[in-house]
């Protein structure tokens, strides 16, 4: 086995603070001739740590087939000086890869004591938002504006290091361990995307919240409301949405959102329906404990969605004769609130909700600028529903 091990640059381009003290991180990549610890070998192994002086590179090379046990002592003999493990897709392949060898050369290592952070894992809920065309570390690097030249990737090492077996030329050596510290050396140009999970996942702060119109070609008014939060923290790259009905900006530590306001007429939709009769003549439902003392042909049982078998016979020959699918409206609703203005919610923050159709995705409530922002918990999560609305539909 062939030991390396150097200063190195590490520059600051993410608070590491927030992921633990530096004395006890540990970034690490390894290099192996396939997929499987149970049929492939491990060669190298690199990580970059701080000693309190500075960061360093350490290196294990496996200079023999047989070198791989000598290769995986040294490291897990290093690894209990660390508390936090760091790595890109190391939870899916790299962890388990060494788990997998341990087993196969009769080793009892583990990770049990050690907090694995992947920055694969971190950022892979947020992929859509942050419109990655993958999650490859490539993907990553190009959506934060790194240019890395990676003259071979690991698949083409493999007969490299085959061929180093053989020949242990110096050349092959270095094209093996260099590939291997500019992984290690690149790690910090990634670490920045780790900001839009911090900011996704933190508590947002609502600034402000203004009411607005436009008017469009047709002269018609629509209403909109402005929402400006802010977050502890930024992000490098802003970013832009626009989806029916909300257009957003994200930038720095600010959130900014236009939401478009229904202006017309929502129905309340009662969630306990049974307890409800419908009344046909007026359109709306009332309570049974009211509804009693209605004449028992002006009313009905409230439904959620109305059963076929009600139909009406004129209603079940129109559907028989093929002349569309009709829309029957649901029943279990109060009377429609008239010339109401709504905001669009994305979860069900608050009550009461109002649909357009007892179908709708969207959900409403009444709009009113005096008193709906003052809960400051819920303007937090609004804005998080905001961006679960975004993933889910982009």
């Amino acid at each position: 086995m062939i030991t390396i091990k150097h200063p190195i640059e590490f520059p600051n381009t993410y608070p590491l603070d927030r992921i633990g003290p530096l004395k006890d991180l540990l970034f690490f990549d390894i290099e192996t001739t396939g997929f499987s610890g149970e049929t492939s070998q491990l060669y190298l192994i690199g990580c970059t740590y701080f000693d309190g002086f500075g960061w360093k590179l350490i290196q294990w090379f496996a200079d023999t087939r047989q070198a791989e046990k000598e290769l995986l002592d040294a490291f897990f003999e290093f690894l209990k000086r660390f508390k936090i493990l760091i790595h890109f897709n190391g939870d899916r392949f790299d962890i388990p890869y060494l788990l997998k060898c341990c087993e196969r050369l009769g080793l009892d290592y583990h990770f049990d004591d050690l907090i694995s952070i992947d920055i694969f894992k971190k950022i892979k809920p947020y992929r859509k938002l942050l419109k990655l065309e993958n999650m490859k570390q490539k993907s990553i690097e190009q959506f934060l504006g790194v240019h890395r030249e990676d003259k071979y990737n690991g698949g083409q090492l493999i007969d490299v290091y085959r061929e180093y077996l053989h020949t242990h030329e110096k050349f092959l050596f270095d094209l093996l361990i260099l590939h291997n510290a500019d992984d290690l050396r690149g790690m910090p140009s990634i670490l920045p995307i780790l900001n839009y999970a911090d900011l996704f996942e933190s508590d947002f702060t609502l600034c402000s919240h203004k009411l607005y119109s436009y008017t469009d070609e047709a002269g018609y008014s629509h209403p909109f409301v402005n929402l400006l939060w802010e977050s502890p923290y930024s992000v490098p790259i802003p970013l832009e949405y626009t989806l029916n009905p909300l257009s957003l900006e994200l930038h720095d530590n600010c959130l900014a959102c236009n939401l478009t306001l229904y202006e017309g007429t929502l129905k309340y939709f009662y969630p306990d329906y049974q307890n409800y009769y419908y009344l046909p003549l007026e359109d709306t439902a009332i309570h049974k404990s009211i509804g009693e003392y209605v004449d028992r042909s002006a009313r009905k049982k409230a439904t959620a969605k109305k059963d076929p078998s009600s139909y009406e016979p004129w209603e079940r020959a129109l559907m028989e004769a093929g002349e569309g699918k009709c829309d029957w409206s649901d029943q279990a609703y109060l009377k429609p609130i008239l010339d109401g203005l709504f905001l669009p919610q994305f979860g069900s923050l608050w009550e009461p909700s109002f649909k357009e159709e007892y179908k709708s995705s969207l959900t409403y409530t009444l709009y009113d600028d005096k008193t709906l922002w003052n809960d400051t918990v819920k303007n937090s999560h609004y804005a998080h529903e905001i961006f679960n609305y975004l993933t889910g539909q982009l």
